[in-house]
């Protein structure tokens, strides 16, 4: 019985103590607030001052859900932004790490980076294999050395690997060995990342 009078009450204190503080800053704010409402509703057919009152309640009410959910919003967003910050800072002065974060950063961005035009489309290729088949990003064309060395126009394919989409294989093949998909880079990545739980709705096109 002490065990479920106990859980009882860590259930409602939280919320006995949210009515309580409600209930004081309301009571506290009444008195300031019920003039200006009173100012506004003073061509509206309301005469009761309880109507006046309780309008006045309400407003503030209102007035402190914005108020709190603004401030956690603002709030949240700092410390996440802070956070991010400081993760940068020890992560670049890390040796040997810092290179691999960097690397590993300009990755990420440039896959998701909506102004770049690499890593866009998506396309299946014949990989590591003839008859098995991987996702890939072009990422642009394959240097030029290349291209002349093999007699072809070569382009440069990002395989990236499961479950971290920031290691990878980089190939270079013909445009006419790649099968490009009607599908977004980003279902690409979460489907790779996902290991093919999260099946992206696409339409296949040649």
């Amino acid at each position: 019985m002490k065990k479920y009078f106990l859980t009882g009450l860590v259930t409602l204190l939280p919320l006995v103590v949210t009515i309580w503080v409600a209930h004081f800053f309301v009571g506290l704010l009444t008195k300031p607030f019920i003039g200006v409402v009173s100012l506004l509703t003073d061509r509206l057919p309301i005469n009761s001052p309880q109507v006046i009152r309780t309008i006045t309640q309400v407003c503030i009410l209102i007035s402190l859900f914005i108020l709190v959910f603004v401030v956690g919003l603002v709030g949240r967003r700092l410390f996440f932004n802070q956070l991010l910050r400081l993760n940068d800072l020890i992560l670049e002065k890390i040796p040997l790490v810092n290179k691999l974060y960097k690397t590993t950063k300009d990755i990420i961005a440039s896959l998701l980076s909506s102004k770049e035009q690499s890593f866009k489309q998506v396309v299946l290729l014949q990989f590591p294999y003839r008859g098995a088949y991987a996702i890939g990003l072009i990422a642009g064309n394959a240097p030029q050395t290349c291209s002349e060395a093999e007699g072809k126009e070569l382009v440069s394919i990002y395989i990236p690997t499961t479950p971290n989409p920031s290691t990878g294989y980089l190939v270079m093949c013909q445009k006419k060995d790649l099968i490009l998909m009607d599908m977004k880079a980003q279902d690409a990545i979460k489907y790779v990342v996902s290991c093919a739980v999260i099946q992206p709705e696409t339409r296949k096109t040649e």
